[in-house]
């Protein structure tokens, strides 16, 4: 037995990127949505994540346009005194059954369906009861899941753990309930670094703590991607302006680096990973008090008391938790056509704001009616890796921002968005700064862009 459901829109994932669009959909549109996830509510992975974890940028650049996450305060104290609120796990999760609830199925525009499973053919199955449900076929169906990140709580270690060995995901770290003599922390990323700052944080000492770091970082200084016209133009300006003058892509990072843009852990080492979160300048103070680093590759297997790599092994102490970091948080399936004959398939518009760009394909979809128009202003832009990936990314996510900011109803609603890390409102006063920061954005963008095309294998534009 099927039971129908009316919809104009399906949507598959009902995690930041889903929301957003939805959000932005129903704003614009006069349409019924239905959301699945597999998950009993709203919110995706912050629903999995590890208990002290909070957002790595500004809590204003996250969310739903509709909905500012946070009050758009400054940080009043602590290390990041005068940097813009980073939302908890708490305030995330909170944050969206509040959109749910009073933006979404309070007004009856959209019908929520947890605990459930799309199975294709406009038909999602619930995992509780095995009830079928189906939409009519001229629903359309968006695909809201094709980035979804994997997360150490839901994601077993990508190498084999022996008996004896003692491994754990980093969402255990803050239920132990005997402290190990060491901390064998494995991942280069954003999860591995929250780990190791927290345990310092704690009152763990750095000699206890070992970093299994299989490529060096480069990351974003939290202070320069702030919501803030004159600080976030004026980076974009100094990136252009350090992309101009470099005479390689290594010597382009250092640069960055010498900018107070970039950082990365260890000044003798060159990282070759740059997905490139942000990060404040005491959290990297932090990072570099913590010495054991290993550099052998990945991980093969964790046995009591040693570790294989891909280029070697190592000792660590019998009773040493090794903290699983290693899940593939950001994905690279090839891009496609965010319209495409079957589904939407919201992606990365301007790559490093997940929310703004699946928002803003919301408000397209809503306004345009013409599927290779739509594609036209909104090309996807893939998430970086490399050196050479951020690079294409930041072309890419240039000449995106292009296409649909000469649209002037897009313009005029990504300028009155928060997730909008470019946006220059209406209102916002003049300012020598901003009036600085444009100008040296003007003036180096348009070879700081050629140079980046040239390092990251671009083509120019046919057009």
């Amino acid at each position: 037995m099927v039971r129908m459901v009316d919809a104009d829109y399906l949507v598959v994932g009902a995690g930041a990127v889903g929301m957003a669009f939805t959000d932005a959909l129903i704003d614009h549109a006069d349409v019924r949505v239905v959301m699945v996830d597999r998950r009993a509510t709203v919110g995706g992975h912050w629903r999995d994540a590890y208990p002290f974890v909070r957002l790595h940028q500004a809590s204003a650049f996250y969310g739903v346009a509709s909905t500012l996450l946070g009050g758009g305060r400054r940080q009043t104290e602590g290390p990041e005194t005068g940097l813009h609120e980073r939302a908890t796990v708490a305030e995330i999760c909170a944050y969206y059954d509040h959109v749910l609830a009073d933006r979404m199925t309070g007004p009856g525009k959209v019908d929520f369906f947890g605990e459930c499973d799309y199975v294709g053919e406009h038909t999602f199955v619930s995992r509780t009861t095995g009830e079928r449900f189906e939409v009519p076929q001229r629903c359309r169906i968006v695909d809201a899941r094709h980035l979804a990140p994997d997360i150490p709580a839901t994601t077993p270690p990508p190498f084999d753990v022996a008996d004896g060995a003692r491994v754990i995901p980093i969402n255990d770290l803050a239920t132990l309930t005997e402290s190990p003599s060491q901390y064998v922390v494995v991942g280069s990323g954003k999860t591995a670094t929250d780990a190791i700052v927290w345990l310092l944080t704690q009152g763990v000492g750095p000699d206890a703590i070992c970093w299994v770091r299989p490529r060096d970082p480069w990351m974003l200084n939290r202070a320069v991607v702030q919501p803030d016209p004159a600080i976030f133009l004026g980076m974009v300006g100094d990136t252009m302006q350090a992309a101009g003058a470099a005479a390689t892509l290594e010597d382009f990072f250092v640069r960055l680096e010498g900018a107070g843009i970039m950082f990365r852990v260890d000044r003798s080492v060159m990282p070759t990973m740059a997905k490139t979160p942000t990060l404040a300048a005491w959290e990297l103070d932090h990072l570099r008090t913590v010495e054991h680093v290993v550099r052998l590759g990945h991980i093969r297997s964790v046995g009591p008391g040693r570790i294989t790599l891909a280029h070697g092994s190592v000792s660590i102490a019998k009773d040493a938790v090794v903290v699983h970091c290693a899940a593939a948080g950001l994905k690279y399936p090839p891009p496609v056509d965010i319209w495409g004959p079957s589904a939407i398939t919201v992606q990365p518009i301007r790559a490093g704001f997940p929310c703004f760009g699946a928002a803003l394909a919301g408000y397209v979809e809503a306004t345009r009616d013409d599927c290779a128009d739509k594609n036209r202003l909104c090309p996807p832009t893939p998430l970086s890796d490399t050196m050479a990936s951020w690079a294409r990314m930041t072309v890419l996510g240039a000449r995106a921002t292009a296409s649909f900011g000469a649209e002037p109803d897009i313009k005029a609603w990504a300028d009155g968005v928060p997730l909008n890390p470019a946006r220059i409102p209406p209102d916002h006063p003049t300012s020598a700064a901003l009036d600085v920061a444009l100008a040296r954005l003007q003036t180096h963008a348009e070879y700081g862009l050629a140079r980046l095309a040239e390092w990251s294998g671009v083509a120019r534009p046919t057009s």
